[in-house]
Parts: C-alpha cells; sequence; structure tokens
C-alpha cells in the first residue's frame, strides 16, 4: 500500500501517519527526514544534497527523486510507504509517478486532510512537543495528564518550534496553496484522491483515513 497525504501545516499529516505505519506495517517517509538522512549517511547523493543546501539553494526534484527512490528499496518499506511533504507540485507528482513505474509500483490513493483554516492557526500555535522524547501536546487540545509532565516519560522539559506562530503559520499556508494545492486536480483526473475531515478527533480522522484504505 502506497500513499501520500495531503494537508497544510499542522492539519495533523505526521500525527496520523505515524498511525497508519503501525496499523497497516508501512513506513512514514518524510523528505526533510530522508534528506538529513542521506547527508549523514554520507553517499553520493547526500553529498550532493549537502553542498547545495550548504549553498543556501535549493535541492533540485531530480534529487529528491533519487533519494525517494533509494529509500524505498530498503526493507521497512516491503509493505509500502506513506509520503508527508512530497509531492508538492505537479512536475514533482509526475516524476514521482515516473520513478515508482520504472520499479512495477504505483500508488494507491492520496488523501487530503481537509482543514478550517483559521481553527487551524490556532492548533499550530498552540502546539508544543516534550523535550526528551518528542510526544506531541496542546494548550488546549491535548494537555498532559498531570500538569508539566509528559505522560510518556515523565520529563518536565517541554519546547516549542520557533516557527509556530500566526505569521508563519500564515505565510506557510499561502504557500502551500500557491504550490500544493494544485496537485489535487492531478490525482482526481487518476482516481485517486480521498477526502476527510482533518478537523475531527485524532481518533475519528483515523478511522476515515482506514476506511479509505481498505477499500483501495
Amino acid at each position: 500500500m502506497n500513499l501520500i497525504l495531503l494537508g497544510p501545516p499542522g492539519a495533523g499529516k505526521g500525527t496520523q501517519a505515524k498511525r497508519l505505519e503501525e496499523k497497516f506495517s508501512i513506513a512514514q517517509l518524510s523528505t526533510g527526514d530522508m534528506l538529513r538522512a542521506e547527508v549523514s549517511s554520507g553517499s553520493e547523493l547526500g553529498k550532493e544534497a549537502k553542498q547545495l543546501m550548504d549553498a543556501g539553494q535549493l535541492v533540485p526534484d531530480s534529487l529528491v527523486i533519487g533519494i525517494i527512490s533509494s529509500r524505498i528499496d530498503d526493507e521497512d518499506c516491503k509493505n509500502g510507504f506513506i509520503l508527508d511533504g512530497f509531492p508538492r507540485t505537479e512536475a514533482q507528482a509526475e516524476a514521482l509517478d515516473e520513478m515508482l513505474a520504472s520499479k512495477s509500483l504505483k500508488l494507491d490513493s492520496v488523501i487530503q486532510l481537509a482543514v478550517d483554516e483559521e481553527a487551524l492557526v490556532g492548533r499550530v500555535t498552540g502546539r508544543y512537543t516534550c523535550a526528551e522524547c518528542g510526544n506531541g501536546y496542546h494548550d488546549e487540545f491535548q494537555k498532559p495528564e498531570v500538569e508539566g509532565v509528559c505522560d510518556n516519560c515523565g520529563s518536565k522539559e517541554f519546547k516549542r518550534r520557533a516557527d509556530d506562530n500566526e505569521d508563519t503559520v500564515r505565510t506557510r499556508l499561502k504557500a502551500y496553496h500557491d504550490q500544493t494545492a494544485p496537485i489535487i486536480p492531478y490525482y482526481e483526473a487518476k482516481g485517486l484522491m480521498g477526502r476527510v475531515d482533518g478537523m475531527a478527533d485524532i481518533e475519528d480522522v483515523t478511522k476515515q483515513l482506514e476506511k479509505i484504505l481498505e477499500a483501495a
């Protein structure tokens, strides 16, 4: 099972991808994480990516596709994968299709987490994580059971992302609409698009996703 999760920053893609990963034994693939891992590995692709990033340049689509291609050959992707953060443009979507076809693979589903953007701003600006284990929380929706203590590891140290502020969130939402949202018609034309209510509670969103994937 190979799928893409689409949605603006803060829609809950990472949270849901982790749940689907556990349920279906498929690998969550974040392009940011893959790039960092490739750079750390010292591979030829990683060296090329590092040189570009150190120079402040964008990593070209061809290189990102190469890194994804290498990653999905790993053993933990044998049952499939969830792409989070890629593709962002129609050109990337087309390149992804070509790469998968070269491996006799295909996408099974592309699912959009639909959200209310004003509510989303509040969701993103209120989130924080445990500094020790990375467990996620929110000022309003997901507080620790014991105030100031991580449910998972017991740490009392928490942190917030510097870019989780209203101005930055609105800039990221605009970038999503300008760049990523236009790929939705591309996948609609292929009959791959599904949609879930990303504003529902976490358990309900998971159930909506599972229903689509079990029918795919």
